[in-house]
């Protein structure tokens, strides 16, 4: 189904109200959380609203957070299950002793499921 050119007008406007609405929002969870809880704590300075949102997009650079289904690391994982499971028996123990004389480490021979 697709969307008209009326509807994609109308819904315009109210996704960007929503999307700021949601940055809004978490950017006063992470300053309300931060100013009850750590300078009680560990005697740091409050900060402000721009501060928190500064901090949850460094968040976001450092930890990747908020990843949307089909990310490129979804389909990467996906990928390598799907190869995985495509391996025969014998294919997936050498894999295993490969590993592991790589890496001093990795599944044993007895063990089930990915390495």
């Amino acid at each position: 189904m697709t969307m008209t050119r009326n509807k994609l007008i109308l819904l315009a406007p109210v996704a960007i109200v929503g999307f700021a609405l949601f940055i809004a929002l978490g950017g006063l969870v992470v300053r309300e959380l931060w100013n009850w809880l750590l300078p009680n704590l560990f005697g740091l300075h409050r900060i402000t609203f721009w501060q928190a949102l500064a901090m949850l997009a460094l968040c976001r650079i450092l930890f990747g957070g908020f990843a949307f289904h089909g990310s490129p690391d979804s389909r990467m994982r996906r990928r390598i299950i799907e190869r995985w499971e495509a391996m025969t028996p014998e294919e997936r123990e050498r894999f295993r002793q490969g590993m592991h004389r790589r890496w001093g480490g990795g599944s044993t021979a007895g063990e089930s499921g990915m390495p």
